[in-house]
């Protein structure tokens, strides 16, 4: 098994109780959902039961008051084990947007609900159809109407707003036309999506190559109410970038245990099967590639402990947080790839879940942030290199 680089004892039992809990949903599990496109909710329901996805709800609110580290090593575990965190683990990344922006009234409503299972915090609608990645951009506006904001739009790539209780939204509250700074103007909502859906809101899933649960929504004169704006009317915007670097390491995390996972997977098949007279595992041509592999796979494991370190630490990480999740990405790609070459043609076979975890992280070569962004972001903010776009 490929060993870990934390020997905290509380990450140990962490991680130890997390593959206690996958082996409950074998590969077989995860096959038949592949196949039928459909969410995990018991696997989900399991996680939400033990505790681990209100990992960083503090304990007044029922969750436990861990930290990055701690989240990060839960998702690496369940990816490592062969499951897919994609499923729920929005949940931890977008919490800190109500946890360091929402209101004590809204904290003290909601936070309970979603540490007990109660209430689904899963779905983030930032991305438009025209905006991709340029948030400030979207056109989906909330117009105040006296007690209530008004919402019409359209986002995209939301994953698992269909099982989801709460989203979180951010939209425009002041045309483009009537500010001075470009990012100003966005504000964040939380949406009761039950409420939603009988006021207006619709949701269209959109099949994709991996089992990712992702849609597209539409709101059409959708009315909340005013009391469920997060922070300041305006302020939207900075509130998504500060949950940024806790997604990014977050996703980094869950390519670390893809990696580890495509590793053990080869490494065991490499010395097992034979041709020729001798294990495959003897050839260089096998042996590089994973060495190579496993290289990286550890380098980027580095930057991921580094960048969860800086953050729980409060200090600047968006240098360390955006490489980790580049980092990650390559690595996880590179295992996946170098799995598939061992295996031959069983990799492409369906009982080996190779390929449906090949399939899973290709996505993050994409998503949250695609690695040409980064590589534009340390550009222009870590070498000082003009703005690129």
């Amino acid at each position: 098994m490929i060993s870990d680089f934390s020997t905290d004892d509380d990450l140990v039992q962490i991680r130890q109780s997390v593959r206690k809990l996958c082996e409950s949903f074998p590969p077989d599990y995860w096959r038949r959902l592949d196949r039928e496109k459909a969410y995990p909710g018991q696997f989900v329901e399991a996680l939400t039961r033990e505790g681990f996805l209100s990992v960083l709800i503090p304990e007044e609110y029922g969750g436990s008051g861990l930290g990055l580290t701690a989240a990060a090593a839960i998702l690496e575990e369940i990816q490592k084990c062969g499951a897919n965190g994609a499923a729920c683990h929005a949940q931890m990344y977008i919490m800190g947007a109500l946890l360091r922006h929402g209101s004590e009234a809204q904290k003290a409503d909601y936070l309970p609900r979603i540490s007990s299972g109660a209430l689904r915090l899963q779905a983030f609608g930032v991305t438009e159809p025209t905006s991709g990645t340029d948030t400030a951009s979207i056109k989906t506006f909330a117009r105040r109407d006296g007690d209530s904001y008004v919402i019409n739009g359209q986002k995209i790539w939301t994953s698992r707003a269909e099982h989801s209780d709460l989203m979180l939204l951010l939209a425009r509250t002041r045309a483009k036309s009537d500010i001075g700074k470009r990012t100003d103007g966005l504000s964040m909502f939380i949406v009761d999506m039950n409420l939603a859906l009988q006021a207006g809101m619709t949701i269209r899933a959109i099949r994709t190559m991996m089992n990712h649960s992702t849609t597209e929504v539409f709101f059409d004169d959708v009315r909340i109410p005013a009391k469920n704006l997060i922070g300041e009317e305006g302020k939207g915007f900075r509130y998504v970038l500060s949950g940024m670097n806790a997604e990014r390491i977050l996703i980094a995390a869950e390519c670390i245990g893809d990696a580890k996972w495509f590793l053990e997977k080869s490494v065991g098949y490499a010395n097992e099967r034979s041709v020729f007279g001798r294990p495959i595992g003897q050839n260089q041509g096998i042996q590089f590639p994973l060495a190579n592999a496993y290289a990286k796979m550890r380098a980027a494991e580095l930057m991921v402990h580094e960048a969860a370190r800086l953050f729980e630490s409060g200090a600047g990480c968006g240098e360390q947080a955006n490489l980790a999740k580049l980092l990650a990405a390559e690595a996880s790609w590179a295992t996946a790839e170098a799995c598939v070459q061992t295996h031959g043609g069983f990799g492409f076979a369906e009982d080996y879940d190779i390929e449906r975890k090949f399939r899973e992280t290709r996505l993050y070569q994409v998503a949250p942030i695609s690695t040409n962004l980064i590589l534009s972001y340390i550009g222009e903010h870590v070498l000082g290199l003009p703005r690129s776009y």
